[in-house]
């Protein structure tokens, strides 16, 4: 496959406004965090001590998870999840490009990563690391803490890899003083330095979940106060001391479950505008109490870093899937394991991170899953979605759904999901059951098939060797990510391996790569763009289609500066921008349709 290589360097947003006094009240919360400097280079840090029989902090703050009750003996599907699909997809799958165990973590891992042009960094309970793409360390596996002056290993770290900004981002929770800690990577390189930042947050923020926006850095968490937090991206990516947070309420529910994790939008490809709300998503179940209809909720959250108090989350929408059964026993005794009478916590009446947000000509989309009960006998299928929303309108549907549970004994949850681009759809799980000790495993599907299946064959990314003991506590979380180039797929997540070990597992695959796969209509495109004279010069060549494509140039914030319609002809394509009064930074280019697209970052000096 062949591929342009682009040099360009960082461009940083200033959108913020003067400095603003401290709200702290019940709609608000507008802070400062407390800069704590720049940190040691990672490459330069001591190993972490290895504890293999280590309890994570989190672990006691299991009451705050509550899981709903069935309550409505009528609450549908009454027999079998409707859209099951409980045969196997047929289509070649190859096993992962690249493959290796990450760190093991405490107990439970709850493992996050995320892929850039050259590394991939993952974080676990207790330990992050760098690592090449070949899985070769290029750190230590480090403490936590050592990226945070005076910290302590608490965990649910998140890591997230910046490509708008080509920075690397690592977060987690401090128990003590209810902190979120911030580390943004001071150049391009994982093993550099950071700017490190704390905020204190009004109540603990358990179970946070991020996601990168143009506006700022966002979060939600499972908590009672400020569950949806805004971080003042533009600054943190230049390490300015006063960054801020915004920290707004959820708006009232028709139930408050206790467990209240909502999935921030997570953008990929381009960024939208800046001003666009970052949208956020839950679902509730009619089996709970005060819920009518199965259905998923979309909220808006809107930041006005210039006067904070403007700051906005509201009911966005609300959709109306095929019903579903979300709701497992109420002690986390949930998935089978081979070879033990241990079960496994399915992490269920939740979506699991994350939700990819991505931009196409005249519509978005956002992927997202979850676990659901296919047959009322605690047996996990995922439920998966793609949702479309229009770009004129701003309204989400339903563009297709699916419950992938072929029917072999075993229960797939703790999914994660994303979207290439060219729209084919990956989709990776635990899978566990009466023949399986807990394993890897992954699917997929092509744009160009028939919606609400699964249509690639499961292939096994790491075979689990043992079951589970000591408790139901599992991986909380699994992290695909979606590398730069576009089409290769990153998951890291948990598995057990000799003698009942909780290990990690990082690897790598791309659908485009697949025996037997339909032809990528970009698949062998050759695209090269270069600035001359002020004009931007671009042309594709060995493209698999004639046909129309739209041409656009994107501001880093998602503003698009210059754009035109152009027609493939016997697959090539040459367009000029005149881009002569265009401020000298990084921007991006975006040439596709409504099927595919490709995206460059290009330098204007």
């Amino acid at each position: 496959m062949k591929k342009t290589l682009l040099i360009f360097s960082i461009c940083t947003l200033y959108f913020s406004g003067n400095a603003q006094q401290e709200i702290n009240n019940e709609e608000i919360t507008y802070r400062k965090g407390e800069y704590l400097g720049v940190s040691i280079p990672l490459k330069d840090l001591p190993a972490a001590e290895e504890k293999s029989n280590e309890i994570a902090k989190d672990h006691a703050l299991r009451q705050n998870r509550v899981r709903p009750e069935a309550v409505n003996e009528n609450a549908l599907p009454l027999g079998k999840d409707p859209l099951i699909q409980e045969s196997f997809g047929t289509d070649i799958n190859k096993a992962p490009l690249k493959s290796w165990d990450g760190q093991t973590g405490a107990f439970p891992p709850d493992p996050s990563g995320a892929a850039g042009p050259n590394h991939y960094v993952q974080a676990v309970n207790t330990k992050y690391r760098v690592y090449d793409k070949n899985g070769v360390g290029l750190t230590n596996s480090l403490n936590l803490s050592s990226l945070w002056a005076g910290s302590t290993n608490d965990g649910d770290p998140i890591v997230m890899y910046d490509r708008h900004a080509d920075r690397w981002v690592i977060t987690q929770f401090q128990i003590s003083g209810n902190k979120i800690l911030f580390a943004v990577s001071t150049t391009p390189d994982p093993t550099g330095t950071y700017y490190t930042y704390q905020y204190s947050m009004p109540t603990f923020p358990d179970y946070p979940k991020f996601s990168i926006w143009s506006d700022g850095y966002y979060m939600t968490s499972n908590t009672n106060q400020k569950n949806a937090v805004a971080f003042d991206r533009s600054k943190m990516l230049v390490g300015d001391a006063s960054a801020a947070m915004i920290g707004l309420n959820l708006p009232s529910m028709a139930t408050h479950y206790g467990f209240k994790s909502v999935l921030p939008a997570d953008a990929d490809g381009p960024l939208p505008p800046y001003g666009t709300p970052n949208y956020m998503f839950y679902f509730q179940d009619d089996s709970w109490n005060g819920v009518s209809q199965d259905q998923i909720r979309i909220l808006k959250m809107a930041v006005d870093w210039v006067t904070p108090s403007n700051s906005t989350i509201t009911l966005h929408q609300t959709l109306y899937p095929a019903a579903f059964n979300s709701v497992f026993t109420t002690n986390w005794n949930d998935i089978t394991q081979k070879n033990s009478s241990q079960k496994l916590d399915a992490i269920s009446s939740i979506f699991n991170y994350r939700a990819q947000y991505m931009r196409w000509p005249g519509f978005n989309t956002v992927t997202l899953c979850n676990i659901v009960d296919v047959d009322n006998a605690n047996t996990g299928g995922i439920r998966w979605y793609e949702l479309r929303q229009d770009e004129t309108t701003a309204q989400f549907s339903v563009f297709q759904e699916g419950t992938y549970a072929p029917a072999d004994g075993a229960s797939r949850f703790i999914g994660t999901m994303a979207m290439d681009m060219d729209k084919n759809i990956a989709l990776a799980y635990n899978l566990s059951g009466t023949n399986n000790f807990p394993s890897l495993a992954y699917t997929g599907r092509y744009a160009i098939q028939n919606p609400g299946q699964m249509y690639l064959q499961e292939q096994i990314a790491m075979a689990g060797t043992a079951a589970q003991s000591g408790g139901n506590r599992f991986g909380d979380y699994s992290h695909m990510s979606l590398d730069p180039d576009g089409y290769t797929f990153w998951v890291t997540g948990e598995y057990i391996g000799s003698g009942g070990s909780r290990k990690t597992r990082i690897y790598s695959f791309s659908l485009l790569q697949m025996a037997n796969s339909p032809q990528a209509q970009f698949n062998n495109a050759d695209l090269v763009a270069f600035v001359n004279d002020g004009q931007l010069n671009m042309a594709m060549k060995a493209v698999n289609f004639d046909g129309p494509v739209s041409v656009e140039l994107f501001e880093m914030n998602g503003r698009v500066v210059r754009s035109a319609n152009e027609n493939i002809t016997n697959g090539a394509m040459e367009k000029s921008f005149d881009v002569n009064g265009l401020a000298p930074a990084t921007y991006i280019i975006r040439i596709g349709n409504t099927d595919v697209q490709r995206i460059q970052k290009i330098v204007i000096q």
